[in-house]
């Protein structure tokens, strides 16, 4: 008899739904999150294991790996369908969702995530303290001078280097701003020198991958793009065609028809952020960084620097459609061209 496993997984523990091939609940359980005792119990069950389904989560890379590991047929399941199904049910608990995960796999209606190898996940743990880092500091910043407005001092626009110096200069001569500054000025002092340390580990890391090189050969790609473009796809053998890319990444029209009704409304969102942001990023990069040292237009910046054929057809469908399309639109080739040059090991064209 084949047996089809659902698995809700949460920190300490794990709640096990087994379903026969007949759509009958065999069995019930809750196991510690590790994947010995998983694949312990998995192995204990009368019956052919015909698949183990776990739904796309924090734990679910390591469990999934662990899992595979052992011999057993699991598969990951895209979060969104699974959430979407699980809806359905009145009454939420994780005996409940465990049960629903078993049944959507015995029914087949789930699409399949891929599971990231170490090395990308290893990436992302660089990018992601990075990116919290960062975050922190710009925090830091705009805290600061939401406290000092409050006074009628503005620190107005200044540099980073001089940024320090500005707010001790806005809070002398008032004891209680001064107490107030200091500590956030050298919580600020002490992000920035992370910050940097972090900015030469990407560096490094992007100079040292030879995927990187080729990819940062594309103009606007640089080495925080590169890495979170290599870690998101993984593997690009994966992708039968470069086009579905873009739809993997949430850079295509959302459509919503039924009957006589068909809206066609802003991108779907999906995949994942830290890409889609980052793509955007190198895209707005493209479109107006480089036309800095020039003239910017009343609808789109004029480009500067060498021209290409992906600048002058961002620049014709900002005419058409306007900036923010153009800069989506432009986002979406990227993640396609980049594809295509990692695919073929080619260079991009000019």
């Amino acid at each position: 008899m084949k047996l089809f496993v659902g698995l809700d997984v949460s920190l300490e523990k794990t709640a096990i739904c087994v379903i026969s091939e007949h759509g009958k609940i065999v069995k019930e359980a809750q196991v510690a999150s590790e994947p010995k005792a998983l694949s312990c119990w998995i192995c204990d069950q009368d019956g052919a294991i015909a698949a183990v389904g776990l739904e796309a989560g924090p734990l679910s890379q390591w469990l999934h790996r662990g899992l595979s590991d052992a011999g057993r047929p699991v598969v990951l399941m895209e979060t969104r369908q699974v959430k979407g199904a699980l809806k359905a049910m009145p009454i939420k608990t994780d005996r409940r969702d465990a049960e629903g995960i078993a049944r959507l796999l015995h029914l087949g209606w789930f699409r399949p995530v891929h599971c990231k190898s170490v090395s990308a996940q290893e990436v992302r743990a660089v990018l992601s303290p990075r990116k919290a880092v960062q975050q922190g500091f710009i925090t830091l910043e705009m805290s600061l001078r939401g406290l000092l407005r409050n006074f009628g001092l503005k620190v107005g626009t200044i540099s980073r280097g001089r940024f320090e110096q500005r707010i001790r200069e806005l809070a002398a001569g008032n004891p209680m701003l001064e107490a107030a500054t200091e500590p956030m000025l050298r919580a600020r002092s002490a992000l920035r020198r992370e910050l940097a340390g972090l900015e030469r580990n990407v560096r490094q890391l992007s100079q040292e991958d030879p995927v990187c090189r080729r990819l940062m050969s594309m103009p606007g790609i640089g080495a925080v793009v590169a890495l979170t473009y290599r870690s998101a796809v993984d593997d690009p053998a994966r992708f039968t065609s470069s086009k579905k890319v873009g739809p993997w990444v949430g850079l295509t029209p959302s459509r919503n028809q039924s009957g006589e009704r068909d809206i066609s409304g802003g991108i779907t969102k999906a995949g994942d952020v830290n890409l889609r942001r980052a793509l955007c990023q190198a895209a707005t990069v493209m479109m107006y960084e480089e036309g800095q040292k020039t003239v910017r237009g009343t609808v789109f910046p004029t480009i500067g620097g060498r021209a290409s054929w992906l600048r002058t057809w961002a620049a014709k469908l900002a005419r058409r459609r306007g900036a923010k399309r153009a800069m989506v639109g432009l986002a979406h080739r990227i993640a396609v061209i980049l594809h295509r040059m990692w695919k073929d090991d080619t260079l991009p064209r000019t």
